[in-house]
């Protein structure tokens, strides 16, 4: 299927080929009738994506910020590689569509197959297939005129800003902004018996409010218009400013000062600042500033949008569903015809010339629809990106990615050699342009949305899995089932069943070789060059580790945090430590206790643990996420017979013992991951043993589930 995107790098509007996708648990397949461009919020991704390194960096402040942190701990190459990630991959355009449902995901309710469905978010996109959550899907009566119906994600936002300004009956609102969004707020609040004054910038938009849906409208250069605003107020003022306005001017915001009436609200829906003068309006008016959140309640939410959580209708009337099912309600009913906004529709090969006109402004427009060819077949689940490379001689090691995030496109990728013994095959990622980014970028021969794509695929000898940690057992499992060397990101699995579940599986099985397939989880720490140092002075017997982190919060609402998708950071993160912990000592763990920081969310991110190994060693994690992020991550002591190591965030290692003092600096961290990829590729090349003894991977996930058991019961758990 095609789908619109540009690159961040350059901001050049591409159609390209890319994999139909496959509903995730609660969500909609949507075959596109019509899509909307916003020309206000599209238009100004446009250009950010246009500017040049140092407009870019401009338009982005914080996020320059963030670059240069990384540059300080991680270096050049660490850094450049996240920095083009974003910036070379395909980012999809839009987020308000119309069409038809042509599957579901087994748990979806409300939808069938066949439903014509209006659809908003990020997934809502210019694109002839998309896969739309639950509650970002409201269904369309026989009624509606689809192509009124494609503004859904609109009509949401400029329903929102009117709850926000929470005007009544006989009241009048002023409207800044005479865009698609300030039309469509005109227009509901006349509906709703609301006097309305539209004012904007543009003339045409000005007399096309006249004509459509305000009752009085002002050009904002119009002299005296202050007076003339007044006037029809009878000199109060406005009860409500509702600001729909896209400029980095502060006149916005100030106008909306003078015309509000004494206690009034202003409302701010559209990207302007909000760095108002005190004086004399806001302070003497005590005028109530507020923001309005895109279509409303449940927005951002991932247990709403993602997990399809609803919010209790008694408490929260209007979630950005309900907005959008109201929208819907008054086209269908025809209370409001907002066909007049539509003043192009473009065929969807033709999409790049409409944004040319929304930037160059050649000729005048509001509302832009894309027309999608519903005739046309589609049935490109894998896409090729490259010829293949396999004949005669097939390739030892042929891998194929099951997700390909941030962490695998900085970290694991990159540090894949280029070699004719190993090639990546194909690559399965959830969202079709990252799929295809990913495949172009690293040279995979295909993208795909379908797992079966690589799994299935015979000449995968060797799959890699960085998914979300919820998905790690499932795809662990057919991945060994089907005979394949695997890696994984870590968590190995969330739970003692997918344990217990992997483990037999391993045990069981072989590959056509008659030999058993390698498994790996990507504890690096353990391959860093500070760590190899570190283990030259160590022998046989009983040590005493001290391992601190100073981790850092994670909001609650994080995925991490959320103990079905993340597992919780005990699962998520502290397996790492836990798993360095057994590479120092080389002893199974037998005994382990923890104890942790009370907090009102009950995350547990804050804790003590206590591991007993059969050799007699003895080793503690100090897990702290309320700590000052200006000290160093990680540090760790290690004492025995005499002799201490330290590492210091991996940047610094130092060894003390009666002989010799060793201390080497490292300019950057280097956590292991590049050698980490390395020896499990190499393990595979040379027939060898994998990096990691599996049961030292078994016993790793069973300690941080007895860390948790531990927690709960307050006793010691022997292993």
């Amino acid at each position: 299927m095609q789908q619109i995107t540009q690159k961040l790098k350059t901001g050049i509007i591409k159609l390209i080929e890319v994999p139909i996708p496959e509903p995730g648990s609660g969500e909609v397949l949507v075959r596109n009738i019509y899509s909307c461009i916003s020309p206000g919020t599209e238009s100004s991704t446009v250009k950010a994506a246009r500017k040049g390194y140092i407009g870019k960096i401009k338009e982005r402040p914080e996020q320059f910020k963030q670059v240069l942190e990384k540059l300080k701990t991680q270096g050049i190459v660490q850094t450049y590689r996240d920095v083009m990630k974003k910036l070379d991959s395909y980012s999809p355009l839009g987020y308000s569509c119309v069409g038809r449902v042509i599957d579901i995901a087994p748990d979806v309710k409300e939808f069938s197959i066949g439903d014509y469905v209006a659809c908003g978010g990020g997934s809502a996109c210019h694109s002839e297939i998309v896969s739309v959550p639950e509650n970002l899907c409201v269904k369309l009566s026989s009624q509606t005129d689809l192509k009124q119906a494609a503004y859904n994600s609109l009509g949401a936002i400029a329903i929102q800003g009117i709850r926000q300004a929470d005007v009544r009956l006989g009241e009048i609102c002023a409207v800044i902004g005479l865009g698609v969004i300030g039309q469509l707020t005109c227009m509901l609040l006349k509906v709703a018996g609301i006097k309305v004054i539209g004012i904007d910038i543009d003339p045409f938009m000005v007399k096309m409010a006249e004509k459509h849906c305000a009752d009085v409208v002002f050009l904002r250069n119009e002299p005296g218009i202050e007076q003339k605003i007044l006037n029809e107020t009878k000199w109060l003022g406005c009860d409500a400013v509702i600001i729909t306005a896209a400029t980095n001017s502060l006149d916005p915001i100030n106008f909306a000062g003078v015309i509000a009436r004494k206690k009034g609200t202003i409302v701010v829906v559209g990207a302007v600042p909000t760095g108002f003068d005190r004086e004399p309006h806001f302070y003497k008016k005590e005028l109530t500033v507020k923001m309005s959140c895109s279509y409303g309640p449940g927005r951002y939410d991932s247990i709403y949008e993602e997990k399809g959580q609803d919010y209790p209708y008694a408490y929260v009337r209007w979630t950005e569903k309900r907005n959008m099912q109201a929208f819907q309600d008054l086209i269908a009913s025809k209370k409001i015809d907002i066909g007049y906004l539509t003043t192009h529709v473009f065929k969807l090969e033709d999409v790049p010339k409409a944004y040319d006109m929304i930037l160059e402004k050649s000729e005048p427009f509001v509302g832009i629809l894309i027309e999608y060819d519903t005739m046309k077949s589609l049935e490109n689940w894998k896409v090729p990106v490259r010829p293949s490379i396999i004949g005669n001689r097939p390739p030892n090691v042929s891998i194929g990615f099951i997700g390909a995030g941030s962490y695998a496109q900085g970290y694991l990728l990159p540090n894949i050699p280029k070699s004719n013994n190993i090639i990546l095959k194909g690559v399965m990622t959830r969202t079709p342009s990252s799929s295809r980014s990913v495949a172009e970028r690293f040279g995979f021969e295909y993208c795909t949305s379908r797992v079966e794509d690589i799994l299935e695929n015979e000449e995968i000898n060797t799959v890699f899995i960085a998914t979300r940690h919820d998905s790690h057992a499932k795809y662990v499992k057919a991945a060994l089932q089907a005979g394949k060397n695997v890696y994984v990101e870590k968590p190995l699995c969330l739970s003692m069943e997918e344990l217990q579940e992997i483990r037999n599986i391993y045990y069981s099985i072989k590959n056509t070789q008659n030999t058993k397939p390698l498994i790996m989880v990507g504890y690096n720490r353990r391959f860093s060059p500070l760590s190899e140092i570190v283990k030259k002075y160590l022998s046989d017997g009983p040590m005493s580790i001290i391992y601190r982190i100073n981790a850092g919060p994670i909001p609650k609402e994080s995925w991490i945090q959320d103990p079905e998708v993340g597992g919780g950071r005990i699962i998520g993160e502290v397996c790492h430590f836990v798993d360095y912990l057994a590479f120092l000592t080389e002893s199974t763990p037998i005994s382990v206790y923890a104890v942790s920081v009370g907090d009102t969310n009950n995350l547990n991110d804050t804790l003590n643990i206590s591991i007993k190994y059969e050799n007699g060693s003895i080793g503690a994690i100090h897990y702290f996420a309320n700590g000052s992020q200006s000290v160093p991550k990680e540090y760790i002591e290690v004492y025995q017979f005499g002799v201490t190591a330290i590492i210091d965030d991996f940047k610094r290692v130092s060894i003390y013992s009666n002989k010799k003092h060793v201390d080497k600096k490292y300019f950057f961290q280097d956590k292991g991951q590049k050698n980490e990829v390395k020896s499990f590729l190499n393990s595979i090349l040379n027939g060898n043993a994998s990096p990691i003894p599996f049961e030292q991977i078994y016993n790793t996930s069973l300690v941080t589930f007895k860390i948790l058991e531990s927690l709960h019961s307050h006793e010691v758990f022997c292993l």
